[in-house]
């Protein structure tokens, strides 16, 4: 079969080889699938730069989730050959979706529904259940409450707009530039800042009568962190996703206790099975009430990876860029 491996760290172009490589053997709780789509997030560009936690050794494939037809299952797994699944790939493992086949993890995939086609269902997972995590398990958001939303023209921030919409929420959304800013507004969120021309602590001051956001989702880091905690209301949650402007947030433990708000982290991946179908059933009756969708940028042919993986870094994408299924 033909996988894209990162053979070399680097950015995406120099950093990703196309090669033939013998199809993946599924362990326990794995799934293999045939590819029908595949997303492009910022964690595969960190993939090819060698600069995130769950980098494999080298040569790997990246490519962190899939939707595609289950080819083989491992001892333990519950999907079956023949089933068309969404899931999170072994990327980890070294065994991602930027390949004709890929492994799969069986306790975070889930049978694609026939209302979702491959397009969507292939850049959903990930995002949404990252937001899910983030806005009703550990913020507990309430309806009516101000949200702010770092980075909202991205995966997973497009993703966290219009899940705190769904859930009643005030949005106030952060984007660089007029097109994302549109984006944003064509979201749902009720507020745009942007932050090439505002300062962000103080429009979302202004825009909350000085209160701030009871929420912050921040899967932005760096400056957009410090800007979230000078505008975080009394008892806020400030909540820590990602890294996409270069680094995390680093919180200072004076701040906290002087603007008494808590900071928290937000990862999807140390939950249950019962937890996570949960979830996905909650996430699928937003989908099918159509106040969720996931927000395809383009779709990206299978030889054009290591392009699509570029322009993460040129920050030229809307939402999600989908790989299709490999000819």
């Amino acid at each position: 079969m033909r996988a894209w491996q990162v053979t070399k760290h680097g950015e995406p172009r120099e950093a990703l080889t196309l090669r033939d490589t013998a199809p993946p053997e599924p362990g326990p709780g794995q799934l293999r699938l045939r590819v029908l789509g595949a997303a492009v997030g910022f964690p595969d560009l960190s993939l090819c730069r060698g600069a995130y936690a769950l980098t494999p050794p080298l040569p790997f494939t990246p490519g962190q989730e899939a939707v595609g037809f289950v080819t083989a299952a491992g001892p333990g797994a519950r999907a079956r050959e023949g089933e068309r699944v969404m899931a999170v790939s072994a990327f980890f493992l070294g065994h991602g979706s930027f390949a004709e086949q890929c492994l799969a993890l069986d306790d975070f995939a889930f049978s694609a529904p026939d209302d979702m086609d491959d397009t969507q269902a292939a850049g959903f997972t990930i995002p949404f259940h990252t937001a899910w995590v983030a806005l009703v398990r550990r913020a507990a958001l309430a309806p009516g409450e101000n949200v702010l939303v770092l980075g909202a023209a991205g995966g997973t921030g497009s993703a966290a707009v219009q899940l705190a919409k769904a859930l009643g929420a005030r949005v106030i959304a952060t984007a660089g530039g007029a097109d994302k800013a549109a984006f944003c507004r064509r979201l749902g969120a009720d507020v745009v800042v942007d932050y090439r021309s505002d300062d962000i602590a103080r429009a979302v001051r202004d825009a909350t009568g000085g209160r701030g956001v009871e929420v912050a989702f921040d899967a932005v880091g760096g400056t957009a962190f410090d800007a979230a905690t000078r505008c975080i209301a009394h008892e806020g949650r400030l909540l820590l996703v990602g890294f996409a402007g270069g680094s995390f947030g680093q919180p200072r433990a004076e701040h906290l206790v002087e603007r008494n708000y808590s900071v928290l982290g937000v990862i999807p991946s140390a939950y249950d099975r019962a937890f996570r179908e949960d979830a996905q059933r909650g996430l699928l009756e937003h989908f099918r009430a159509g106040r969720l969708r996931p927000c395809v940028h383009d779709v990206v042919p299978f030889e054009k990876i290591p392009e699509a993986v570029g322009r993460i870094a040129d920050g030229e994408v809307l939402g999600r860029q989908i790989i299709a299924a490999p000819r």
